[in-house]
């Protein structure tokens, strides 16, 4: 017998309710420049249900181009605003967000900014650097990037293969096979 507020307090297993709770799940996939990151969570939308797409590069797209520690912030916290709004909606169960987050340090102020219960993940798309930079020159030739794409680019990719996350390399797969390897992992989620 147990004392609840000092009167004898009675348990039945009967009683007790069990309830699975589905907590909605933030897909965090970030890389380098080029990497893939943006079409491999294109497709990831499609294999799951319920989910919605959040490219943190679209935040950036300004004019003029500007990097200080204003625009820094209004950027982080439109990010910030829009992940809450998509994990506060019962419509969506996934919630995909791309973005380079090249230090720790980014991924733990943006998560200090996220509110609500969920369960994140983070997925660090990395390849060779042979690989990255055929990607970039493909970019580059398309008109899609600038040509000094590739020195700010391949420089970052030792700064993944160090982080806490887990690691898909996209050397010589395409975006539908890695967001089916992170449509896998998620399948071991309650939904």
């Amino acid at each position: 017998m147990e004392r609840l507020f000092g009167a004898p307090f009675f348990l039945s297993i009967k009683n007790v309710k069990k309830e699975v709770v589905f907590l909605k799940q933030l897909i965090m996939i970030n890389g380098t420049m080029g990497v893939g990151k943006s079409a491999t969570s294109r497709e990831l939308m499609k294999l799951l249900p319920n989910s919605v797409f959040l490219d943190g590069d679209w935040c950036w797209e300004m004019s003029p181009f500007v990097v200080n520690e204003e625009t820094k912030a209004m950027v982080m916290d439109n990010i910030a605003h829009l992940l809450n709004n998509f994990l506060a909606c019962s419509v969506y169960d996934y919630v995909i967000f791309c973005w380079v987050m090249h230090e720790e340090s980014i991924v733990r102020q943006l998560r200090s900014l996220l509110k609500g219960e969920f369960q994140q993940h983070l997925f660090s798309l990395v390849c060779s650097q042979r690989a990255l930079v055929q990607r970039l020159f493909r970019d580059v030739a398309a008109g899609i990037r600038r040509d000094d794409i590739i020195d700010r680019s391949v420089p970052r990719l030792e700064n993944y293969r160090n982080m806490d996350s887990i690691k898909i390399d996209v050397t010589n797969i395409t975006p539908l096979d890695a967001a089916q390897q992170i449509a896998d992992y998620l399948k071991k989620f309650p939904g």
